[in-house]
């Protein structure tokens, strides 16, 4: 795949050669950015009245992505993205990551390039300072840790276990996307692995392609809630699928909670597709994982003040714990939700 006569050999640079390489042109962005690469840890400056956030994941070849068809750069943007989401979905804003990685004999120096490429447009996009990381070889390819650190005011910090019986459960944006994208890339995989002279059919499909490839992280609800002056009670990032993170905040709140299907945001790219692939669009939705919208609860005296925002949807509430964590299907059944998603192990 990284083959080319004019490709540049790591080997040549040498651990701390390639790390002067990638970073020589990094420009710290934040005043609390003291010190960034080049010692043996960054240093921070945090104003007194703030908390510092710090979360970090990691992502695997072959298990958290497919490099047949996931362009370097793309995947070099989104393991900033999700991320940062996980910042996001503390009500707090992301200041600095590191970046760590593990590289295979296969990987040039143009494809470490075009991996750092897409990071530093993540970090460009979403004013956070790169502050350093590792790197090592791997002989089971490709591997990227990323950890995000963040700052929020005390007071402003949402944790999953703040929702309170009557709160309304709330997404961002549409559902579903992500996986829709997965499964398309992974159909046209096939395809193309039966039969190397047909090109892959992907036209139409940008939308739900750029949710799995190229993820957003929702900073802007952050601001949205604020502006509103809604303070959320719980919240966390829909990295799992839907399904599990309405268990994650009902168990950690100790709350139940009833989801409505109808009320579950899906783009009609994400449903035709997911009927196109024999899939149920619902089941995208609740089990696909990968969207990084923010799920949080809020008191039913803000439902006002997000009623009429088009990015903004209640989509349940929460009730006593005796009454289980349901989901009531569009024919009025209810059925108890399961956690159905992204499995680690």
């Amino acid at each position: 795949m990284f083959e080319n006569p004019e490709t540049t050999n790591l080997e040549s640079l040498g651990e701390f050669g390639l790390i002067d390489h990638l970073t020589k042109q990094i420009e710290l962005k934040n005043p609390s950015s003291i010190k960034g690469v080049g010692d043996d840890a960054a240093v921070l400056k945090t104003p007194d009245s703030k908390n510092t956030l710090v979360s970090t994941d990691l992502l695997l070849e072959g298990i958290h992505f497919d490099l047949s068809y996931f362009p370097l750069k793309h995947l070099g943007y989104k393991a900033v993205v999700v991320n940062l989401s996980d910042i996001y979905a503390m009500n707090a804003k992301p200041k600095q990551i590191t970046v760590s990685i593990g590289l295979s004999s296969k990987f040039s120096l143009e494809a470490v390039e075009e991996l750092y490429g897409g990071i530093e447009l993540a970090c460009k996009h979403y004013q956070v300072d790169l502050v350093g990381g590792d790197t090592t070889s791997s002989k089971q390819g490709l591997i990227i840790s990323v950890t995000a650190i963040g700052e929020a005011d005390e007071n402003e910090i949402v944790y999953r276990n703040g929702a309170k019986e009557m709160d309304l459960l709330c997404v961002s944006g549409d559902l579903g996307g992500a996986y829709a994208g997965y499964q398309l890339l992974e159909r046209e995989k096939r395809v193309y692995i039966n039969n190397p002279q047909l090109q892959p059919d992907l036209s139409g499909n940008d939308y739900i392609l750029e949710r799995q490839l190229k993820p957003e992280a929702r900073k802007d609800v952050i601001d949205i809630l604020k502006a509103l002056k809604i303070q959320p009670t719980a919240m966390i990032d829909i990295s799992d699928g839907l399904s599990s993170e309405v268990i994650h905040i009902a168990k950690q709140s100790n709350v139940g909670i009833t989801v409505y299907e109808e009320k579950i945001p899906i783009d009609p790219t994400t449903y035709n597709m997911a009927r196109e692939l024999d899939l149920d669009p619902t089941l995208c939705a609740l089990s696909g994982g990968e969207d990084y919208e923010l799920l949080f609860t809020i008191n039913q005296s803000d439902f006002e003040k997000i009623k009429e925002h088009p990015d903004l949807t209640v989509i349940g509430f929460c009730t006593k714990k005796e009454e289980g964590i349901n989901l009531i299907s569009k024919s009025g059944i209810k059925h108890e939700l399961k956690a159905q998603g992204w499995k680690a192990f």
